[in-house]
């Protein structure tokens, strides 16, 4: 049990907040503190009821305790972590506005294919940036598919398919994914490129630690200068 704490406590803020909401916000479902019906998106109910946490909500639930909560959950909890500790280190607010990108993006394409729950798609968006990043990584799937990190999002897909899933939530994670790392990782190095997606200063003030500030030479606590040349004692008179 303190193992299982302190691997907890181990992992990166933004990955730990996000799995914790997941786990229980399926724990409060299970418990029938809540149901799925106050959970899922709808624009009329946010807009005219005021029920905006299904902003967020939308995005935690994976369903019942079952296989597909499982499977989702070890993904979204790997990659997650893998890009916070990887790609995003050091960087915790650009992690964070990377959520938000992929929360509006998913709140606006949800809209128009009538998805209610986007924690999935969101999921493959994450796994999605994490394979461009690590392009030449081998990956193993169940021990069967040996491919290249790039492959992935689209064995996924495949799988997903076979198990008889709907594959616009496949497709709409690899757009949102493939649009990311376009505007962050390619437009910005093309001719007259520039970043598209600037994380706002008000995050990096919340969530980016303070610059090291190197302190000044004459600042620096005192010692002995090894090395340097000394003063000449004063001629006695």
């Amino acid at each position: 049990m303190q193992a299982l704490l302190q691997a907890y406590e181990d992992m990166p803020p933004i990955t730990r907040v996000y799995t914790t909401a997941c786990v229980l916000t399926t724990v409060a479902v299970q418990l029938d503190f809540v149901t799925p019906f106050h959970l899922y998106f709808n624009w009329n109910l946010i807009l005219y009821e005021y029920q905006v946490w299904r902003l967020l909500t939308s995005f935690c639930f994976f369903g019942a305790f079952g296989f597909s909560f499982l499977f989702n959950m070890i993904f979204t909890y790997r990659y997650c972590m893998m890009l916070e500790e990887g790609s995003f280190r050091g960087r915790r607010a650009d992690f964070a506005f990377m959520f938000i990108y992929g929360a509006v993006f998913m709140i606006v394409c949800g809209t128009f294919v009538h998805m209610v729950f986007l924690g999935q798609a969101f999921t493959i968006m994450l796994v999605y940036v994490w394979s461009r990043r690590n392009p030449y990584i081998r990956m193993n799937f169940f021990g069967v598919l040996s491919f290249n990190a790039p492959y992935l999002p689209w064995v996924l897909l495949l799988f997903s398919l076979l198990l008889g899933n709907n594959a616009i939530v496949d497709f709409m994670g690899i757009a949102c994914g493939h649009f990311y790392y376009f505007l962050e990782d390619v437009f910005p190095h093309q001719q007259n490129g520039f970043r598209v997606l600037e994380t706002p200063q008000l995050l990096k003030w919340l969530l980016d630690p303070p610059p090291i500030v190197p302190v000044p030479e004459d600042q620096r606590p005192g010692g002995y200068n090894w090395g340097e040349p000394q003063e000449p004692p004063p001629a006695q008179q």
